[in-house]
């Protein structure tokens, strides 16, 4: 197994007016907070261990930054966020110190310090590397809703019954999440995590940083790039969002979706003789779409869990992400156990299909599922209205079956006790790297072409030919992780944008 290949199994990437850098107003604005926040930039830094084995042993160190609940009252509540440090091996050559996030929102970063410290070799040597929790998120002020199942990523379903269940369940969901935290929740946004991110940078002694961000992270470095484009060094941009959509409406993938499982269903109609799912691709589409529609009917019986059609679309979305042979057999497994439970017989889930039931039908993961959600309702306002949501889906059902009803689900963030408000604007000319997957559906081309277009001066490296959703140190290939390697050594983003192959 490669480096790259390691890193990719230990790191899960779960995986939005024309300005000159340094004019921002968001910037200037926040200057007029500078003497609430002076204090916070030099607060003193105690190192400490992580009480996490491996980390430990390797001589990471950890530490809490305190910061502002609310930067519109620096004086008022604060939070603190956690992060682990790895110097840089290379102390002689050493550039600065790198902050990664792995997206989702939210997913932990402080524990998988030494997996970017591994998948990044040479590169990564010369950089200080900060795992950082987001604010709400692992270690930093942690906020859990307790919820008994999930949103993420629920669909609307196949009929009007099933979408007002999931309008029923994202209302109880929102209620529960403002029960205990309607105070904080409107806090808990990504362009807070960028102030955030800028006073653990003073806080540490750096007059700058550089950034690299998977997926939902990538909004996090764009809005860093838009709020401090002075302190903003090497930033890599990777299976990138819109910075002008964030939040749970990102734009519209289900056609990728469903091309993506008739790909996938024509490769499995191929070895019909070894998954006994259907000889054509027709046929396999067929199977799967019978367990939806008798899903839809009666739940279906999997372990035990009971599965329905608002649960089905979401149990393949996973392993469509990405077109390797490990991703499309573990669909292949997870369909052959539905199929059968569609056709009564007794089934018990896999691990990956029980990791993924547990995910959504039970309390396992409420806590980083409840504050992701959090973190993206907070990030952009979203209709209110239940009837908008249903006739979205209607006007994509014809064309997208399967996958229109989860993209144009309605989430709790139509029922949340707050309303944010709409997303700053990201148009600067910060130096950046951006990278992605031609046939990715999570973040498609278009929207890692709409930051390469929001960053002036940034590049853009097109991977062709490949399903994927995080490239860099995922994927293997040696053309992306070569130039984004060289970028981050040398500073010197390549001439022109270009493709890699696979």
């Amino acid at each position: 197994m490669t480096r790259s290949r390691r890193v990719a199994a230990a790191i899960t990437v779960g995986l939005g007016t024309a300005l000159a850098v340094g004019v921002s107003p968001i910037a200037s604005a926040t200057t007029s907070y500078a003497v609430g926040l002076a204090p916070f930039y030099r607060q003193h830094v105690t190192w400490h261990t992580c009480e996490v084995p491996d980390l430990d042993e390797a001589g990471v160190q950890c530490t809490e930054v305190t910061v502002p609940l609310d930067y519109a009252r620096p004086r008022g509540r604060t939070i603190a966020v956690a992060l682990s440090r790895s110097v840089a091996p290379d102390s002689a050559h050493r550039i600065g110190t790198m902050v990664f996030n792995l997206g989702g929102p939210g997913i932990p970063a402080l524990p998988r310090v030494l997996d970017a410290r591994l998948g990044m070799g040479t590169a990564g040597a010369r950089f200080d590397l900060i795992g950082l929790d987001a604010r709400f998120s692992g270690r930093s002020t942690p906020l859990d809703c307790e919820w008994s199942q999930t949103w993420l990523p629920r669909s609307a379903g196949a009929d009007r019954r099933s979408f007002d269940r999931m309008v029923a369940l994202s209302r109880e969901l929102a209620r529960q999440c403002g029960r205990r935290y309607a105070d904080v929740m409107p806090f808990a946004s990504t362009l807070n995590q960028a102030r955030d991110m800028d006073i653990v940078r003073g806080a540490l002694g750096e007059p700058k940083l550089s950034y690299l961000g998977y997926s939902y992270g990538s909004y996090l470095g764009a809005l860093y790039t838009q709020l401090f484009p002075s302190r903003a060094d090497r930033i890599v941009l990777d299976s990138a969002i819109d910075p002008s959509r964030p939040g749970v409406n990102k734009g519209d993938n289900a056609p990728q979706r469903e091309a993506a499982l008739r790909e996938w269903a024509e490769l499995v109609a191929a070895h019909d003789a070894q998954f006994h799912l259907g000889a054509t691709t027709a046929a396999v589409l067929s199977t799967v779409d019978n367990v939806y529609r008798t899903a839809a009917r009666k739940p279906l019986a999997v372990g035990p869990y009971r599965v329905d059609d608002t649960t089905v679309p979401a149990l393949l979305l996973d392993p469509l992400s990405d077109d390797g042979e490990a991703s499309s057999l573990d669909l292949v497994e997870r369909v052959q156990v539905l199929a059968r439970a569609a056709a009564g017989e007794p089934v018990e889930p896999g691990p990956s299909l029980e990791s993924a039931l547990a995910g959504l039908l039970t309390g396992v993961d409420s806590a980083a599922r409840s504050t992701r959600t959090m973190m993206m309702c907070a990030d952009a306002p979203v209709s209110r209205d239940p009837e908008q949501y249903w006739r979205e889906i209607q006007a994509h059902r014809v064309a997208t079956p399967l996958f229109g009803p989860v993209t144009f689900a309605i989430s709790p963030c139509a029922f949340a006790p707050f309303t944010p408000d709409a997303p700053i604007t990201v148009h600067n000319t910060v130096p950046a790297l951006v990278v992605q997957a031609a046939g990715d559906i999570n973040a498609t081309l278009e929207l890692g072409q709409a930051v390469h277009h929001a960053l002036t001066s940034s590049i853009m490296v097109t991977l062709d030919g490949v399903r994927t959703h995080g490239v860099y140190l995922f994927n293997g290939n040696a053309c992306v992780d070569d130039t984004v390697n060289d970028y981050l050594t040398a500073g010197t983003l390549p001439a022109g944008d270009l493709t890699c192959t696979r």
